[in-house]
């Protein structure tokens, strides 16, 4: 049965706001995107006042601004963000594609965001904002690191973000593609939604950190910037100094906050981009492994094909063959 469900609750309110200014309807918590204004869907679920999801899987003929009335003024809530995680439609993976690996950000609100949520040409995340107090109770647990503390506190400005690993791709796959009929879909996406906390939480919980900086919004963004910076130019290895002139701060504020962020120290990181896009390109089978590797920067192809063994588990050639 088709429902018709505009103005359910369980629907957040920026996915109806959509679907007027496309002269549209939500159908089943789910907002087909109109052949004029573009292709994909949009997808939403609020569950009482302390779960919601959206699932935005969407290509835009032209950008729009849609006022978010579901932002969380009060606070209260963590936003987990998967990103990347829909390739934009009919891409095929070459040199000249900016590369941006799929991941996932954990974010107090306390870390300011905008009361208007763009839409741009291509959007492929599922977002998920989770009650602090709701969480704690679900936790119930004071054995938890002292960052997974730290983000149940919700009294700063925190934010994380951690490429995603295998394991977690299932999952994503199964809110994508999840099918069923009302009332269990709405069930199913609440499990899932809880699962996905749940998994990239545990990631948090076993990194090791040292003592975290409060962070001002100028930082994350400058942070934001220098990884950007990485992604522009994998086949150059970051020079920190220059990194740091750029950020407009020392190096030992620069590697201290990149870390805190990313997980991973700055150089490890760029490995870490450039092997992601090694096997990005290599799954596209257009070019050879000793094209790839010379693309990225690495000299020596003895040395790439270590440390791709290292990050994917298979020789790159060995992996070229399985795709």
């Amino acid at each position: 049965m088709v429902h018709l469900n505009n103005k359910s609750p369980n629907i957040p309110e920026v996915l109806r706001r959509l679907a007027a200014q496309m002269n549209s309807q939500v159908i089943d918590n789910r907002l087909n995107i109109p052949e004029a204004y573009g292709q994909g869907f949009c997808t939403g679920y609020n569950w009482d006042s302390h779960l919601r999801m959206l699932i935005l899987n969407y290509s835009l003929k032209r950008d729009m601004l849609i006022e978010n009335a579901d932002i969380d003024i009060s606070g209260k809530m963590l936003l987990f963000k998967l990103q990347q995680v829909f390739p934009p439609p009919g891409s095929t993976p070459d040199l000249s594609s900016h590369f941006t690996p799929p991941s996932f950000l954990i974010a107090t609100r306390k870390v300011a965001t905008d009361v208007f949520l763009p839409v741009h040409t291509h959007t492929g995340t599922i977002n998920i904002e989770i009650d602090t107090a709701y969480l704690s109770d679900r936790l119930k647990s004071s054995g938890h690191s002292r960052i997974i503390q730290r983000l149940l506190e919700n009294e700063e400005p925190l934010i994380f973000e951690e490429m995603i690993f295998p394991e977690l791709l299932p999952v994503i796959k199964e809110v994508t593609d999840h099918q069923h009929s009302d009332p269990f879909r709405s069930y199913f996406m609440q499990l899932k939604a809880e699962e996905l906390v749940c998994r990239l939480l545990s990631v948090l919980e076993n990194r090791t950190a040292a003592e975290l900086q409060r962070l001002h919004q100028s930082d994350i963004q400058i942070i934001y910037q220098i990884r950007h910076q990485l992604t522009l130019h994998l086949d150059q290895p970051p020079n920190l100094s220059e990194l740091a002139i750029n950020a407009g701060m020392s190096v030992s504020k620069l590697k201290s906050l990149f870390r805190q962020i990313f997980g991973k120290p700055i150089y490890a990181y760029y490995n870490t981009l450039r092997i992601q896009e090694a096997a990005r390109l290599l799954r596209a089978r257009r070019l050879s492994v000793s094209e790839v590797g010379y693309a990225l920067g690495f000299s020596n192809l003895s040395h790439f094909s270590r440390l791709f063994e290292q990050h994917i588990g298979l020789k790159p050639k060995k992996y070229a063959m399985q795709q």
